[in-house]
């Protein structure tokens, strides 16, 4: 049977609509590769550019071999931020504009050219050079209640990698050399509450940017990319303030109301 990404695509849509408890999607209109899953998020994007504004920036999710373990899978996935969700530091955010927010801590950057389809693949040389600037982040993610141990990698990625928006801090120049093993730390109300370190930010972003450049929708000058978290992902409860930052990067601050 074809597959129809646009069935797909709607049956996403009315789920978020009606604020249902994420589920698979049904055998019947359920991605059955990789490139269905995000022709499923791409249809998606048809029907969400309207309400949310372009899409100005990607996700990287699942960089991690325990998530992709979790998942079934050995590879990442990427997803969509949406213009209007996009919220500069400090950030209120509404916790009822999402069913479910959770919150990872993520090294952000902004992407200064365009990064085309071409003959061979981005490598993380290629990405750094072509790297505006560098920010810490949040991802508010939205899982909408998942049970993450049942949930397919097929329909995470057509359901847009859970992106619910991100909080970017002042933007910081390029680091030199490698980015990986920066040190982020994450307080919750004032106190410190969990550190971590950058895990290969180059190779998440030149995985990104082969994904777009192959799916026929490439990374443009000025979008931006979160590159992985550096914390794992935590809730956070109405009233909480969370500051994290990243040394040599500078901070980012969120409030929950």
């Amino acid at each position: 049977m074809s597959f129809d990404p646009k069935a797909a695509a709607r049956f996403i849509d009315e789920a978020h609509a009606r604020l249902a408890r994420y589920e698979n999607l049904p055998e019947a209109i359920a991605p059955r590769t990789v490139a269905e899953a995000y022709a499923s998020q791409e249809a998606l994007a048809e029907l969400w550019t309207p309400r949310l504004g372009p899409v100005a920036g990607l996700k990287i999710a699942t960089t991690t071999k325990v998530m992709q373990e979790l998942m079934g899978i050995d590879h990442p996935c990427g997803g969509m931020i949406y213009a209007s969700r996009i919220h500069a530091s400090p950030a209120k955010i509404a916790k009822t504009s999402l069913m479910n927010l959770v919150v990872e801590c993520e090294l952000a950057v902004r992407i200064a050219r365009d990064l085309p389809a071409k003959g061979t693949p981005y490598t993380r040389s290629d990405v750094a050079a072509a790297t505006k600037s560098v920010m810490a982040a949040f991802e508010l993610i939205e899982d909408r209640n998942a049970v993450y141990k049942e949930t397919r990698a097929l329909s995470l990625i057509a359901d847009n990698a859970w992106n619910g928006g991100i909080v970017i801090g002042a933007e910081a120049p390029v680091p030199s050399g490698d980015w990986n093993g920066l040190v982020g730390k994450l307080a919750i109300n004032g106190a410190l509450a969990k550190e971590g370190r950058s895990d290969d930010p180059q190779g998440a972003l030149a995985w990104i940017a082969n994904l777009a450049a192959d799916r026929g929708r490439p990374l443009r000058a000025g979008m931006v990319v979160i590159t992985g978290s550096l914390i794992p992902t935590l809730p956070i409860a109405v009233g909480d303030a969370f500051r994290f930052e990243i040394a040599g990067v500078g901070a980012v601050e969120m409030t929950a109301v």
